[in-house]
């Protein structure tokens, strides 16, 4: 069977760059890395810029068909936020591809307000999640507020005013009561998170009406192989260890006093029953429905690009 997908190499992909310009700076890019993870001015050069015009010429093209439709219906110009999802497994760098992201994007001149939220927001309180014993699995399917999160979408696609999403704090490990991310009309939407390709609620035997990829105009997933993003995730804990961890407020307070042997044993432990897990069953399935697959190497540098065609 023929595969729906181009594939590219970093040298392929990088000569569809064409004449886009490199935007950002050394200190740009240092603002919007994670922990443990370097991304080069060069690897933007060479797969960020390529599909930042991409992704332009796609936002243009869905603005003058939406600008088609309203002529069509004899309406008022209504602009509609174009909506981009990125999924992939804990550890594999999605939040800083996202950040860079959204840096190039907003760059464009005809798309300067770009928003970024992440699905965190839509996790569940650890109240409900204790309530129903669900602690343990936190970032699985079933503990997200679903219902809450495709009705976000709804609202941000009808662009109709501001809308309200829930903020999660890593520290303590929880949606902040009372605290929300305004999105209001934006030129584009990024949507981050682990589950943004599923298409269910993670009830068993139950599907949701409308899934939260439904909303979305391009996706993307962040992939690697499972040991180098284990690897990563290790790397990340004992980073966190000696930083976050430290401070008595963080969720993970305890950790920070383990022994750096413990502190691997306890990273491995946490991905080999939950993380792992979850890549497995439920965000690695996902990967073929996205339009754009970014593969990762060792060093976190994208090593092959597959774009469907089909």
């Amino acid at each position: 069977m023929a595969s729906p997908y181009l594939d590219f190499d970093r040298r392929s992909w990088s000569a569809l760059r064409a004449a886009t310009p490199l935007t950002l700076s050394e200190s740009d890019l240092a603002e919007l890395q994670g922990l443990n993870e370097r991304v080069s001015l060069e690897e933007v050069e060479t797969i960020y810029l390529p599909l930042s015009r991409l992704l332009n010429l796609h936002v243009s093209a869905t603005q003058t068909l939406h600008k088609a439709t309203d002529t069509f219906l004899g309406t008022l110009p209504a602009p509609i936020p174009y909506v981009i999802g990125v999924a992939g497994s804990v550890a594999v760098g999605k939040s800083t591809f996202s950040r860079i992201l959204r840096a190039l994007l907003a760059r464009w001149p005809d798309h300067p307000r770009v928003d970024l939220v992440t699905t965190d927001g839509f996790l569940h309180p650890n109240r409900v999640l204790e309530e129903r014993r669900l602690m343990a699995r936190k970032g699985f399917p079933e503990s997200y507020d679903v219902r809450t999160l495709v009705q976000f979408m709804a609202d941000v696609k009808a662009a109709r005013g501001a809308v309200h999403a829930p903020v999660y704090s890593h520290q303590s490990y929880d949606i902040l009561p009372g605290e929300f991310q305004v999105v209001d009309r934006p030129d584009i939407v990024i949507v981050e998170g682990l589950n943004v390709l599923q298409t269910g609620d993670g009830q068993p035997g139950r599907s949701a009406r409308m899934f939260v990829s439904d909303y979305f105009d391009f996706s993307i997933y962040v992939d690697a192989d499972e040991t180098d993003i284990e690897a990563w995730y290790v790397a990340r804990f004992q980073t966190l260890r000696e930083t976050m961890f430290r401070d008595p407020r963080s969720y993970f307070h305890r950790f920070s006093s383990l022994t750096d042997a413990l502190a691997v044993d306890t990273a491995r432990d946490i991905w080999r029953t939950i993380n792992g897990v979850n890549l497995r069953d439920n965000i690695f399935p996902t990967r073929e429905r996205a339009r754009l697959i970014l593969e990762k190497g060792p060093e976190h540098a994208v090593r092959r690009v597959r774009l469907r065609n089909v």
